[in-house]
């Protein structure tokens, strides 16, 4: 059923920035890059988001290195409601998505994979350097800096949420070491 509604979305779109980009006089692809900003909330009326929950300023740091995993930055947080959980993260043009968690103790840093991360109403989650985040493999080579890819988050109660993320450049060792 997933995959009719995901098709039905994909064409509405489609349909949607075709006329946008008819009325502005702008290219496709410069009218879909507007409407797929970094961090822009999706429409919580849409079939696959989970209602009360937002998904804010999403990005996809490249690997410093070529071939080495990128990494994937955001906040997710509950509006209103009861708590949820987080357990799967699925990024566009990555072989596998995987959630992490850093953590520093006794001057010594480790980073584990992780199954869930609970989120609420006046507690988001944050994945960002240092702490949980979502490690990126097998990046396919369409994800290139500038550019946005989808993102869906699966929480466990099986709702969705999709937005898309801005793609960057790593900042020196930045992809490398401060999500260790």
């Amino acid at each position: 059923m997933r995959p009719i509604r995901s098709l039905a979305l994909a064409a509405t779109s489609a349909a949607c920035l075709l006329a946008l980009a008819a009325c502005s006089g702008k290219a496709p692809e410069a009218a879909a890059s507007a409407s797929a900003s970094a961090g822009a909330v999706p429409d919580a009326a849409g079939p696959d988001n989970a209602p009360n929950v937002s998904v804010i300023d999403p990005v996809v740091k490249l690997p410093a290195v070529p071939g080495n995993p990128g990494v994937l930055y955001f906040t997710i947080q509950q509006t209103a409601g009861k708590a949820n959980t987080l357990v799967a993260v699925h990024v566009d043009g990555a072989g596998r998505a995987e959630m992490h968690e850093s953590k520093t103790e006794n001057g010594v840093s480790t980073m584990a994979p992780v199954t869930s991360v609970e989120f609420s109403e006046g507690k988001p989650a944050e994945f960002k350097a240092g702490a949980y985040h979502v490690m990126l493999f097998d990046l396919a080579n369409t994800v290139k800096p500038g550019k946005n890819v989808e993102v869906t988050f699966t929480l466990a109660n099986g709702d969705k949420v999709s937005t898309f993320a801005k793609v960057e450049e790593a900042g020196g060792m930045e992809g490398m070491m401060d999500h260790m």
